[in-house]
């Protein structure tokens, strides 16, 4: 595959070199964004178009909302839709782009690359009987999450606009129409890999692992078995990722195989919430009827979708099959010593913890279980516990925290950094502010039934510095009361 073609340059500063279309067509279908009647500006990224080199001051409002509603493309974009399969809540499925456009991949200065992709641009040849088009709720939520999960330290993919279409969406009611535009290191997903596997073409399946570890893991082509050093690689970045979910309470929502990066990104934020009280059985998918994705199982269904990574590897990661398999189940038996080291290790930085101790997960599960017996919020119990003093609530007077106070504070005091060097730790891995269910909903609702998009811009900067206690920003700290709780979130299609 080649990466060495000359980027074109214009006066926003895209410099496109689509290699994913130069793949062999059965990864893709050419097609062009859905023409919309009336698009509008709502959001632009300004800060994150500077990191990719992109000047969209350069634009005036009506050039950037046909840029980005996908009527005015740039030329040396080259859109297409991807073609992917996945099991979707364990059932096997072929899919696609039913609904998103990748219109190629710009180079930024530095030389990185990242696929530029609308969402909800009109039909493709995936759409499924769909429509192609998104709800503007839907894609304003997947702009602040997105960004919000940036600013935690996260991986994932981001957001750079959102346009209004002025063209109507039908689900259970009439919705105005949006197109985000979206920010990945890639696209490609375990989804991609089980629908080469599906074509029952072996060469096809190694053209695609040989384009993804060109791309993103150059250094396992040296490898002595590149294959197999490619699922260590993502079996690594995913457990890495699913620990700093849980670490910030955050619950994906559905984690389909095709909704799984091999790039180790969080990508396709739907029913996706972040928890208030503490519960590992916590759901708020509309869609996830058995608690497939809790909270607690989020580490469990990643180590089954990279299951379903490494059956699609098997011809090539060795020509004896039962070879094969015998390495494929040592890397995927490996997932839970690797996540829990990383959670572990995680979890020790929200408790101000330097060093190690065989007992510090006793530690960690005692508080846990107590969160869990007092529905404390999750978010602002850990907060609280990297303050100067603790907070006069009545919850930090129980008896069971005080028990486990003592033993933490006994535990602090084995080691020998600072009681300022530990909080300063805490502070900068426990946020003070998520972007909690109800506020996401309040600022949704104003901005799309009421066209106000105050609120939602005054949540976008608090939480763009997560990790600052500043005042400005104390009511996002609240947890909702009984009449602001969300119980469910939609996917949006």
């Amino acid at each position: 595959m080649q990466f060495n073609a000359q980027p074109a340059n214009d006066n926003v500063g895209w410099r496109f070199d689509n290699s994913y279309a130069r793949l062999p067509d059965y990864f893709y279908a050419p097609v062009h964004p859905m023409p919309v009647r009336a698009p509008r500006t709502v959001l632009l990224n300004h800060a994150l178009a500077e990191s990719l080199g992109l000047n969209l001051r350069a634009l005036t409002a009506d050039q950037a909302a046909l840029l980005f509603a996908g009527n005015a493309l740039p030329d040396t974009a080259q859109p297409v839709a991807q073609a992917y399969a996945g099991h979707q809540f364990g059932h096997f499925t072929m899919l696609g782009d039913g609904r998103a456009i990748l219109l190629g991949e710009h180079l930024t200065p530095a030389g990185e690359r990242f696929d530029i992709q609308f969402k909800g641009s009109g039909q493709t040849p995936f759409s499924r009987r769909g429509d192609g088009r998104a709800a503007l709720a839907p894609m304003l939520r997947e702009y602040i999450i997105s960004e919000a999960m940036h600013a935690l330290n996260i991986p994932t993919t981001r957001s750079l606009a959102v346009v209004t279409t002025g063209e109507p969406v039908v689900r259970e009611t009439v919705l105005p129409g949006a197109i985000l535009t979206r920010v990945a290191s890639s696209h490609i997903r375990v989804g991609t890999f089980e629908y080469a596997a599906g074509q029952g073409d072996v060469k096809a399946i190694q053209i695609l692992a040989d384009y993804v570890i060109q791309r993103h893991y150059r250094a396992l082509a040296d490898a002595d078995n590149p294959y197999l050093a490619l699922l260590h690689q993502v079996i690594e970045r995913q457990a890495a990722l699913v620990a700093k979910w849980l670490l910030v309470g955050f619950i994906h929502g559905v984690m389909n195989t095709d909704n799984m990066s091999i790039s180790g990104e969080t990508i396709d934020y739907g029913p996706c919430a972040f928890m208030d009280a503490y519960d590992p059985h916590t759901v708020f998918s509309s869609i996830d009827r058995s608690g497939r994705y809790r909270f607690s199982n989020q580490p469990v269904m990643a180590q089954w979708n990279l299951a379903r990574f490494a059956e699609t590897l098997l011809p090539l990661i060795d020509p004896v099959p039962e070879k094969a398999v015998a390495l494929a189940e040592e890397a995927i038996h490996a997932f839970p010593r690797i996540y829990q080291a990383q959670w572990l290790n995680g979890m020790r930085k929200k408790l101000g913890l330097f060093t190690e101790e065989t007992e510090d997960a006793e530690l960690i599960a005692a508080l846990l279980a107590w969160m869990h017996e007092r529905q404390t919020d999750y978010t602002n119990t850990f907060r609280a516990l990297a303050a100067e003093s603790l907070p006069e609530d009545a919850v930090f007077q129980d008896a069971g925290f005080v028990a486990w106070h003592t033993f933490w504070q006994a535990r602090l005091a084995r080691q020998s950094n600072s009681r300022e060097m530990s909080l300063q730790l805490m502070q900068a891995h426990n946020p003070a502010v998520i972007p909690r269910n109800h506020r996401v909903e309040e600022a949704l609702s104003a901005a799309s039934e009421h066209g106000d998009y105050t609120i939602l811009q005054q949540l976008l900067a608090a939480l763009a510095n997560p990790f600052a206690d500043l005042p400005e920003y104390y009511h996002y700290r609240t947890p909702p009361a009984p009449s602001e709780r969300v119980y469910q979130t939609f996917c949006g299609t």
